[in-house]
């Protein structure tokens, strides 16, 4: 399987984490677990599925998918290539008008908040590229003729930056206080920008704090209380929404 990871244009930088080109001959089914980035995906060959309840639901061959608070289940097709866009915390709000946190808990077409005709170009284009750097200069060119000139919410990314650095454990009651603004503002503004609210936004980054610990020789108590969790049934509980399974089945797989 193929999954090459490539740093964006300069000019894309402040919007867009990086670019996944992912390729695989073999169907397969997998789990998505939450982060916290917004993901574009544009399939150039191939098609993809959410499993949900049972049923296969195929995605259109250009899609986003918001930020969720449990695991999501794909199925591929053989012979499936797609490129992921994996956005900074506020850096969709640069390319869209649609609230980010509209897409919550989401994986629908990318034509519900971008322009039709620019998207069937762009996969025209993909459809006929040859290489992995053409397949993208051309999402390259489709983000950046998208691209808004709006000023930086400095607030919201400290706010992120804050969560970050606490690895999700502050509390936004606290986090509201740091940044003399009142709570109720402050998580519209956050859900707008991000996707989801401060509380939810910090929880996902905290699980995938716990994730990064799994792999230690640390016991599953010692991770759960390094990490703010009230007691090990909490902890227990957000790990099985977003994972599927318990902790105690998911670190023997690691």
């Amino acid at each position: 399987m193929k999954f090459d990871k490539t740093e964006p244009a300069n000019r894309l930088k402040p919007y867009i984490k990086y670019f996944v080109i992912t390729e695989s001959t073999d169907e397969k089914i997998y789990k998505v677990f939450p982060s916290t980035s917004l993901v574009i995906g544009f399939q150039y060959q191939g098609h993809l599925a959410l499993i949900k309840d049972g049923k296969n639901n195929t995605l259109a061959t250009a899609g986003i998918t918001g930020i969720s608070d449990s695991y999501k289940v794909f199925k591929s097709t053989a012979n499936i290539g797609t490129i992921l866009v994996f956005f900074s915390e506020t850096g969709i709000t640069y390319f869209s008008n649609h609230p980010a946190n509209e897409l919550f808990n989401l994986s629908i077409a990318l034509d519900t908040i971008f322009d039709k005709n620019k998207i069937h170009e762009a996969e025209d284009q993909l459809s006929l590229a040859q290489t992995d750097k053409d397949r993208i200069k051309i999402v390259e060119r489709f983000f950046i003729s998208a691209l808004k000139d709006r000023a930086s919410d400095k607030l919201i990314v400290e706010a992120v930056r804050r969560i970050y650095q606490s690895n999700g454990t502050i509390r936004i009651k606290e986090l509201s206080e740091q940044l003399f603004i009142s709570q109720s503002p402050f998580e519209k503004r956050f859900r707008k920008l991000v996707g989801t609210s401060p509380k939810k936004f910090a929880s996902i980054v905290r699980f995938n704090a716990v994730l990064n610990t799994l792999d230690s020789q640390k016991s599953l108590t010692e991770i759960c209380y390094e990490n703010n969790f009230f007691d090990q049934a909490h902890f227990i509980k957000d790990f099985k929404q977003y994972t599927g399974v318990s902790p105690e089945r998911f670190k023997p797989t690691l």
